[in-house]
């Protein structure tokens, strides 16, 4: 069978977008939770990997969440303008940059506590069919990460 690029090239065919809209959508959800807070989404994520383990490296941020350098450096600046956070450089090696959470930082966790329910509750999808998508995403996720 001949191998149909018209077919290929429609918005439909792609698995790109339903991901890329899915992605937006979701990450919409949140923003009545986090205006109020004064965050943006990727820092909201954030702030949920130092909530896990703060005082961790800027690679280890980068790692957790996927971002390069270039995206996460300036992110952490305004959310050390805004006080959530501190870096500063190793006593090891200079070229480490740890960062750890402010009182503030630590105290947003409890005005946050709320919002992955209340942003679950906002997604129509059931338990069952929630915990797939989760691990399916994972997957692929996983997968493009081992043929980096």
């Amino acid at each position: 069978m001949e191998y149909d690029y018209h077919e290929a090239l429609k918005l439909t065919n792609q698995l790109c977008f339903p991901l890329y809209a899915a992605s937006r959508s979701v990450v919409n959800l949140y923003t009545p939770y986090l205006k109020p807070l004064g965050l943006t989404y990727t820092q909201y994520i954030v702030l949920l990997v130092l909530w896990e383990k703060d005082g961790i490296t800027v690679g280890e941020i980068c790692d957790r969440l996927m971002l390069d350098n270039g995206t996460l450096s300036p992110l952490l600046k305004k959310m050390q303008q805004a006080g959530y956070i501190e870096r500063r450089r190793s006593d090891k090696d200079d070229r480490i940059v740890l960062v750890t959470l402010t009182e503030e930082g630590k105290a947003v966790q409890e005005k946050a506590k709320e919002i992955p329910r209340e942003v679950s509750n906002c997604i129509d999808l059931s338990h069952e069919k929630a915990q797939t998508l989760y691990n399916l995403l994972y997957e692929l996720l996983a997968n493009q990460k081992s043929k980096e």
